[in-house]
């Protein structure tokens, strides 16, 4: 059986505060996040478009989720079509991103997406902001509940877009690419930040994926 370890004690070089209320954990350190847009058909025809946080790729494959609660539209709407789409916006575009996160109306609509640039998805029922860097069309795959209050929604990427300009090759070096077309993070909670100075990653000899 392992000893316990207290953090307080001993050698330790580090200042280490105990978390009492583990419920409100993420709310009292930040965490580097990527800021994502998905889109996705309201009931009465219309399009909607929420920022999310906690999104990423599920795979080094075409598997791609993110948390959402069943309070949002976004997932009754996704459970109902079995599709939706994703946009990664620029730094430039904080606060396109900001306003789709605007509460709805009295009537239940969020009019402010009529106000913002979008155009048409190719393959599934649903619009991306323009601008982006990355645009993903996806369906749904499962829906898993009761990570608390919240939900995993996962899909699979049938189609994707790249700008261009943003598009890995090897004629151009990482450094550069990143310098020249800098990513937008959240910082959660409530900050946001534009990454653009970026060195490579130390890995040990013989590292592989």
């Amino acid at each position: 059986m392992r000893d316990k370890i207290n953090p307080m004690s001993g050698n330790n070089t580090q200042d280490l505060q105990p978390v009492t209320d583990i419920a409100s954990l993420w709310q009292q350190v930040f965490m580097v996040f990527p800021l994502a847009i998905v889109g996705s058909k309201e009931p009465d025809g219309s399009y909607d478009l929420a920022p999310k946080h906690m999104a990423m790729p599920l795979s080094w494959e075409n598997h791609f989720g993110f948390v959402c609660t069943p309070n949002h539209a976004t997932y009754t709407n996704i459970k109902n079509t079995g599709e939706f789409t994703v946009s990664y916006p620029r730094p430039e575009q904080v606060v396109f991103t900001s306003l789709t996160a605007s509460p709805r109306c009295d009537d239940k609509q969020k009019r402010i997406i009529d106000t913002l640039p979008t155009f048409p998805a190719t393959d599934v029922d649903g619009v991306f902001i323009k601008d982006a860097y990355l645009y993903l069309e996806c369906r749904l795959d499962r829906i898993i509940d009761d990570f608390g209050r919240n939900s995993l929604i996962t899909g699979t990427i049938e189609l994707a877009h790249i700008d261009k300009q943003a598009h890995r090759h090897s004629e151009l070096d990482d450094e550069q690419l990143l310098h020249a077309n800098p990513l937008l993070a959240y910082l959660y909670p409530g900050r946001f930040a534009t990454i653009s100075d970026t060195q490579a990653f130390p890995f040990p000899d013989g590292f592989k994926r």
